[in-house]
């Protein structure tokens, strides 16, 4: 039997079969209804249910290297039936200190647990898990093919370090978190072989990373998945749930994402053809019509609700309401947290811009080369002189990437913009909150420069303001917000600032940078468009899109294609719902109560970018709360786009110190 077990916020009647519950059980009321929720332990697995043909962990095969003290295995299928034999692997990084080891004397050594080892709090039996998801505009991750320094990170604060190879969306949904859920189910599989606590599993990632995260989250032993967990040979009869997501920029919800962007972002538009208007004003409206059917509930259990308004497309109303006075704590947070003279350089509102610094661990550089034309690529790496194959990227090791990346520019295959997490993060000391990115000036001038980063496209300054000079003070920092008309009003005795509308806020800081509509694009140009597709072909797959296109040019091709299922023979809708964790957190939708959603939530979110409707993010936030999640750490951060916001500190390091205190406070 495994020697480990594991606790999720769950209904009782989710679990698999293969576990054997306890009689020990606790319940708590949900705020968003009168059901309860309840914490369900479960015990020990038995084995005889636990069905795969893989292979546990060889503990003759642990590598080590010797500067960091880490041992390490790559190259672990967790498939038994893979789709892509070489991407569905992962990568297990352990401390020396949990290891009691044997050298081969072939540069291999046979390795068991040493449960008396211990590094910081934590022994090998209580150490957590991470994994991190780096699937920027939901691409493909490649797992390790060798020693990374990046696994140091966490290995030093006594974590155990796994990465795992995912099918990108030209496999379609949903192949990543498919390929998640293997990975998680074959560490619990082989357990009793590694170091760490399965009880303690937190994944983490930034923009489509952290959107994966979240449905991995929320989604935990969801039936929906079953049949493409068959299909890959992934084991049974262990759960795939996990305690812990992070997540930077989740672009997530894509069941609601158009609307929500057109509600939030559409005002921002302009010349827009008749068709496109008619399109962006339907989903706006649809959007209200969503938010007030949605049932979701503030701290003291008001219902939140969308209602018309006088200018706008319902702008008003106590969710409404929300946005707004989300907005503005995240200003004055900035203001509360901010020593001036401040270099507004350091923080510039980016827009959709992407940049900042990734989590050591989160940056998948050779997934974003990967996407890029490879010809073209391979053309800058001949003429560098390099002896590398742009079309073998995906399996190139760290230091084979760092040694491109250092001789080659690869801004010119990217609209000019560097790659997400490349800009080192850091802001000037005693000026910005630490952590912030590098800013670019905001020109309304600069709009038509275009970024294209994984098939995801947005304009690469968006901002009418240019917030790029030193300020001496707050309220020179508040003149500059009202360079253009006076939308912030600031009392410097309480130094707090209010705003006169979200519209305001969008036109300024936070305008529309992707095309309509912003993830079922009306030419299919967007990643999502693949990502719902089929053998990689891109198709419109949003039906409210499609119900606001009615009557247009786009009405026929939309029809059809939302007829579209995959191999599995499953629906649109059903693959949709896989990859919108609302779909498992909302109490009105069907899927309420039907996962093992993790305990520990962490959502950090640059206010200012485009990439998706500050809804998203929001909505996120409050569907746990209501589920009866206890421990959701949210948090929105001003003047940041499309990075791995941080309010201060590091986002590594900020990360590592709320995973200790979420295990601490457990432990309590």
């Amino acid at each position: 039997m495994s020697k480990k077990k594991w606790i999720f916020t769950a209904s009782a009647a989710l679990l698999a079969s293969a576990v054997i519950l306890t009689a020990c059980s606790t319940t708590s009321k949900d705020s968003s209804s009168t059901k309860e929720t309840t914490t369900v332990q479960t015990s020990k697995l038995s084995t005889g249910d636990v069905t795969t043909t893989l292979d546990k962990v060889d503990n003759t095969k642990w590598l080590y290297n010797a500067d960091d003290k880490v041992y390490y295995q790559i190259g672990i299928s967790y498939a038994a039936t893979p789709t892509d034999a070489d991407q569905q692997t992962l990568s297990i990084f352990v401390p020396e200190a949990y290891m009691t080891a044997k050298d081969n004397g072939d540069g291999t050594y046979t390795c068991e647990v040493n449960p008396k080892g211990t590094v910081g709090n934590y022994t090998a039996e209580s150490a957590p898990i991470v994994i991190p998801i780096n699937t920027p505009g939901y691409s493909a991750m490649s797992a390790l093919t060798a020693y990374s320094s990046d696994a140091a990170t966490y290995t030093n604060e006594g974590f155990i370090y796994v990465s795992a190879g995912l099918r990108g969306r030209d496999s379609g949904a949903p192949g990543g978190v498919t390929d998640a859920k293997a990975a998680i189910r074959y560490i619990r599989y082989t357990a009793d072989e590694i170091a760490g606590s399965t009880d303690s599993i937190f994944v983490y990632g930034m923009s489509g990373g952290g959107a994966q995260s979240a449905i991995i989250g929320s989604s935990g032993d969801s039936a929906l998945y079953d049949d493409y967990l068959t299909e890959i040979g992934a084991v049974t009869g262990v759960s795939d749930a996990v305690a812990g997501v992070m997540a930077w920029c989740p672009v997530t919800s894509l069941d609601t994402a158009d609307m929500a962007y057109e509600w939030n972002l559409g005002s921002s538009r302009t010349d827009l053809s008749e068709d496109e208007q008619t399109i962006s004003d339907g989903l706006a409206e649809a959007y209200a019509e969503y938010i007030n059917s949605l049932g979701l509930k503030d701290s003291d259990g008001n219902t939140l609700k969308l209602e018309k308004s006088d200018t706008g497309i319902y702008q008003a109303g106590s969710y409404y309401d929300y946005i707004k006075e989300t907005i503005e704590s995240s200003l004055n947070t900035f203001l509360a947290n901010t020593t001036f003279p401040y270099d507004g350089s350091s923080t510039s509102s980016g827009g959709g811009m992407m940049g900042g610094g990734m989590p050591s661990g989160g940056m998948n550089i050779s997934g974003l080369l990967s996407s890029i034309d490879s010809t073209k690529l391979q053309e800058l790496i001949d003429a560098a002189g390099l002896d590398m194959d742009a079309s073998q990227i995906s399996t190139y090791s760290e230091d084979q990437i760092k040694e491109l990346m250092s001789k080659i520019d690869i801004s010119s295959l990217m609209g000019g913009a560097g790659p997400s997490g490349q800009a080192p993060s850091g802001a000037p000391s005693g000026q910005a909150p630490s952590g912030a990115p590098s800013g670019t000036e905001s020109s309304e001038e600069a709009t038509t420069s275009i970024e294209d980063v994984d098939n995801i496209q947005r304009t690469e300054t968006t901002s009418s303001l240019d917030l790029t000079g030193t300020y001496n003070s707050a309220q020179e920092y508040i003149d500059a917000l009202n360079a253009e008309s006076e939308w912030v009003t600031y009392d410097e005795k309480t130094n707090t600032a209010t705003i006169t509308s979200v519209a305001d806020f969008v036109k300024y800081l936070k305008p529309a940078s992707k095309a309509l509509a912003a993830f079922d694009a009306l030419d299919k140009s967007q990643g999502e468009n693949q990502l719902f597709g089929v053998d990689g072909t891109s198709i419109h797959w949003d039906s409210y899109v499609a119900e606001a296109a009615k009557g247009t040019d786009y009405e026929d091709d939309f029809a059809t294609d939302l007829e579209t299922t995959d191999s599995l023979g499953t629906d649109l809708t059903t693959r949709i719902n896989m990859y919108s964790p609302l779909y498992y957190l909302a109490s009105t939708s069907d899927g309420a109560n039907s996962s093992n959603v993790a305990s520990y939530w962490r959502i950090r979110t640059g206010i200012n970018q485009g990439d998706t409707a500050l809804s998203t993010e929001v909505n996120l936030a409050l569907a746990l709360e209501n589920y009866g999640i206890e421990d959701v750490d949210f948090a929105t951060v001003w003047g940041y786009g499309h990075t791995e916001a941080e309010i201060t500190g590091n986002a590594s390091e900020n990360f590592i110190d709320w995973v200790n205190e979420s295990l601490e406070n457990s432990s309590k």
